[in-house]
């Protein structure tokens, strides 16, 4: 167990929660994302990010290993969602601003207002698709 006096920002520095229950910091640079799939040791468990977001997702994702947790913590979104048998919206507002992706259903966001989001992944073969049209 890694202790340290050291607070942190979390949109920089992820948690990567491990089915032991470890807790773990994880350094963010520019070939985060890039390099994800790579990141053996954070397939399990759940990543713990803070994302803020301007402009509408430019892709759908979908988490098949089990569900993410959504936080609005400043803003507006609206989350769409597709299940493969119907695509339906769920408002994330100040007061009404915490979702459950369910595993398996591809989502996106239209931002209405730059906002702030807090999520929890379980990120084991997360897929991306593109927009149609887009």
């Amino acid at each position: 167990m890694l202790v340290t006096d050291t607070p942190f920002d979390l949109r920089r520095t992820y948690v990567h929660l491990a089915p032991s229950g470890a807790a773990t910091r994880v350094e963010v640079d520019d070939q985060f994302w890039a390099t994800i799939a790579t990141r053996t040791e954070l397939h399990d468990g759940y990543l713990v990010t803070r994302a803020r977001t301007t402009a509408d997702w430019p892709h759908w994702e979908m988490h098949p290993e089990g569900e993410e947790l959504v936080v609005l913590l400043s803003g507006a979104v609206t989350l769409v969602l597709d299940d493969g048998t119907r695509e339906w919206t769920v408002e994330l507002r100040p007061g009404a601003g915490t979702w459950i992706n369910p595993r398996g259903v591809w989502h996106r966001a239209i931002v209405h207002e730059p906002s702030e989001m807090l999520f929890a992944t379980a990120g084991r073969g997360t897929l991306h698709r593109p927009i149609e049209g887009t």
